[in-house]
């Protein structure tokens, strides 16, 4: 940004671009990790409203952690072995990627209300703006990324 006193131009040093926020966390597949991986995330959260002043609001953070609960979940049912857990933001998005050891990839199911479970990616779909799966060499990535705030 540059702003103008009397004619001069004075660079205020906002300018400069800044790289995302990025957090990620390495989760054993453990009883509680589900809820571990809630609590980073609401923590990012909260980061990004304190660092980025980026204005996401109850819903918005609700949705984030709907979402890495559902990745999360699928993870931990659908791999054999550990999963992590990474988390991009700025002040209008947030980026949510799990990496597991399985090279299935996930299967979105029709909707269909007489379901029982595998509703999962169903919700991530509805809630993220988009959504990928892609086998890397260790297994899969799942990310999905959120939008809000604009």
């Amino acid at each position: 940004m540059i702003e103008h006193l009397d004619g001069a131009v004075i660079t205020t040093g906002f300018d400069v671009p800044v790289e995302p926020l990025r957090r990620a966390a390495h989760y054993t597949g453990e009883p509680g990790c589900i809820a571990e991986a809630r609590s980073f995330a609401a923590h990012f959260v909260d980061q990004l409203r304190t660092e980025w002043c980026a204005r996401i609001g109850e819903r918005a953070s609700g949705e984030v952690m709907l979402v890495v609960s559902e990745l999360i979940t699928n993870a931990d049912r659908h791999s054999n072995g550990p999963y992590i857990l990474e988390l991009e933001g700025t002040d209008c998005t947030v980026t949510v990627c799990v990496y597991d050891s399985s090279d299935a990839l996930p299967l979105r199911f029709p909707k269909d209300p007489e379901r029982v479970g595998r509703h999962g990616l169903e919700i991530v779909h509805a809630l993220a703006a988009e959504v990928t799966a892609e086998r890397v060499p260790v297994g899969k990535r799942v990310r999905a990324l959120l939008t809000f705030g604009e």
